[in-house]
């Protein structure tokens, strides 16, 4: 820098911000002069590129107005479904923006009706839709538990408590929740304390009575308590009664609930209700040659399918092409040898129940009824889900393997 503001001084102009201010003569004395005589080091101006993370017009609030308002609006949110709770809890009739209206008062159904914008409230939203897919009870509780907690931890932050200290503090009593609920809870089981201490002298006894036993009454009034704030808690004993049944059917090591399904009928009343012991779904869409069909099996074989047993032209699927016009009567019998094939590969498989996800047509529902074979087409995919366990097998997805 010295030598730079010698040889300035020198030709008689001035150095300000790396450029040369002066008269032009001036100037250029003083690029002579540099070109003799060149400086050890010339300070340059290098423009830093801006680099943009977020777009324009995002909003980058932070701190503790932020928290706070974070709060505020969980809150708002719990205050939406807080009367729906209990058996006296109101319903909620929600207008939405396509003109449908849905009236409930299940937290979970109204948590997903709701259209949220703030991310925060829709965090908590999520809360419910969790605890609705993982448990199917309870969504109202879990939205109202976590807004209390929320606003007993608004305070600490108005005072300038940090975050993380309140998430400490929310695992550990967490954790003594836990423990404590652990120690109040009671097993049922087999091989449960509560078992142990009926003995078989008490369930038979209870059995001769024509009672349940005392395990099995204590389901009851469980399944009784989360039916008080349903629609059917005027059939709560009765409904009661069925969930327990259906319940007690499932592998005790899984209880995987999917297998359990509900199908409801226009009509009738409410104990018009029943349980099937096995896998039921609704009639599905049957041509013609139906009616033909046997309805009643014993010990059969089933054949589940992902196949489309209906006759269709190949040219939608393929493209042919013909160089004679006689050559078009033998594509027409190609198509028909590719449903034939498909239909005599299904009745030499020996089953008399064929179940498919796709279409069964017109076609193939004469051929199974010629050869006393029931067909149902378009069941539903959580039904044959059903029907594959329960017959241990598994959907096939084409009929040549």
């Amino acid at each position: 820098m010295d030598s730079i503001h010698y040889h300035a001084r020198a030709a008689g102009c001035v150095l300000v911000g790396g450029l040369l201010m002066g008269r032009t003569s001036d100037r250029r004395r003083c690029a002579r002069s540099w070109a003799d005589h060149p400086p050890a080091s010339v300070p340059f101006l290098v423009q830093q590129p801006q680099i943009i993370l977020l777009k324009e017009g995002t909003d980058t609030s932070q701190g503790k107005p932020q928290l706070i308002s974070n709060i505020n609006a969980c809150v708002a949110v719990a205050d939406v479904v807080r009367t729906t709770l209990g058996p006296r809890g109101m319903d909620k009739l929600i207008h939405s923006e396509q003109g449908s209206v849905t009236i409930s008062n299940d937290g979970a159904t109204i948590m997903k009706t709701l259209d949220i914008v703030h991310p925060a409230a829709k965090a908590l939203a999520d809360i419910s839709l969790s605890q609705d897919s993982e448990v199917g009870d309870g969504t109202t509780t879990v939205v109202l538990l976590a807004a209390e907690f929320l606003r007993e931890a608004r305070a600490f932050v108005e005072e300038g408590v940090h975050p993380r200290h309140i998430i400490r503090a929310y695992r550990q009593a967490a954790a003594l929740a836990v423990a404590r609920v652990k120690k109040m809870a009671t097993y049922i089981g087999a091989d449960s304390k509560l078992a142990a201490e009926l003995g078989a002298q008490e369930t038979a006894q209870a059995d001769e009575a024509g009672a349940a036993p005392p395990s099995r009454r204590l389901l009851e009034r469980c399944a009784q308590t989360s039916l008080n704030s349903k629609l059917v808690s005027g059939e709560r004993d009765f409904f009661a009664k069925m969930v327990v049944d259906g319940v007690c059917q499932l592998d005790p090591a899984s209880l995987d609930l999917r297998l359990l399904g509900i199908k409801k009928v226009q009509g009738g009343g409410l104990r018009d209700s029943f349980l099937v012991d096995g896998v039921a779904f609704k009639k599905t869409f049957s041509y013609a040659g139906f009616e033909m069909q046997p309805k009643s099996y014993a010990d059969c074989d089933v054949l589940l399918l992902n196949v489309e047993l209906e006759l269709r032209a190949e040219r939608d699927n393929a493209e042919v092409r013909l160089t004679d016009p006689s050559q078009y009567q033998s594509v027409v019998d190609a198509e028909w040898n590719v449903i034939y094939a498909k239909l005599q590969a299904c009745a030499d498989s020996g089953a008399k129940v064929v179940l498919s996800r796709l279409a069964i047509g017109d076609l193939a529902t004469q051929f199974f009824a010629d050869r006393d074979i029931f067909c149902a087409g378009r069941v539903l995919e959580e039904d044959m889900r059903r029907v594959a366990e329960a017959t241990g097998g598994a959907v096939q997805s084409s009929t040549t393997s």
